[in-house]
């Protein structure tokens, strides 16, 4: 079974790496799945046996960066020595893959009333990881001495990140959309860095 599968599996892996290239150079909007069927040398009616329509492959990329995401994010948490570098690698980590995969975004600014439920699946997914490895964290910092014991440690960290998310820059308060510019990015990084090391000191023992 794995032989028969092994090459699809692969045809697939191919049209994804050259779908994010697209994504990444000329976003969401400017990418066609005859672009796409060219890079690969594939017939356009083959793309589409693998990929019914351009929502779908989009998804399927934003899944696999996902995953990418979560491993790295998952390797510096282990990394890290107390509850403040943990929080400070999920900032770098999340800093990184934004600046990193800015314009693949675009899908977001364009559609950010109307994001599809698979998405918000991923993006849950994404959330839930963040939360289970931070509160193991937290829990090895409490047993450790270093902050004060909470009763929820999970509610503790969903709230914690609620807030990081939340932090933004002046500029974008007057702009109806949530989705940041580029060069907004680098400061709201700042913030965050700024904003957990109040959180974690202020649960210090």
């Amino acid at each position: 079974m794995s032989s028969v599968n092994a090459p699809q599996d692969i045809k697939r892996e191919k049209i994804l790496d050259a779908s994010y290239q697209r994504f990444l150079h000329y976003g969401y909007s400017k990418t066609t799945m005859n672009e796409i069927a060219g890079d690969l040398a594939m017939s356009k009616a083959l793309l589409y046996y693998y990929f019914p329509d351009k929502s779908q492959l989009y998804v399927a990329v934003m899944n696999k960066l996902a995953t990418d995401f979560i491993n790295v994010l998952t390797e510096k948490v282990a990394a890290s020595t107390d509850l403040l570098s943990a929080f400070k690698a999920q900032i770098d980590n999340h800093h990184n893959f934004m600046v990193t995969n800015y314009n693949f975004f675009d899908f977001f600014r364009l559609n950010e009333q109307n994001i599809p439920a698979e998405i918000w699946e991923i993006i849950g997914t994404i959330h839930q990881t963040e939360i289970e490895l931070l509160s193991d964290a937290l829990v090895k910092d409490v047993d450790a001495g270093k902050v004060t014991a909470v009763e929820v440690p999970v509610d503790m960290i969903d709230l914690i990140l609620d807030a990081l998310h939340g932090v933004k820059v002046r500029a974008m308060s007057h702009k109806k959309t949530g989705f940041p510019l580029k060069e907004h990015l680098d400061e709201i990084y700042q913030k965050r860095l700024t904003l957990i090391e109040i959180f974690v000191k202020g649960l210090g023992c």
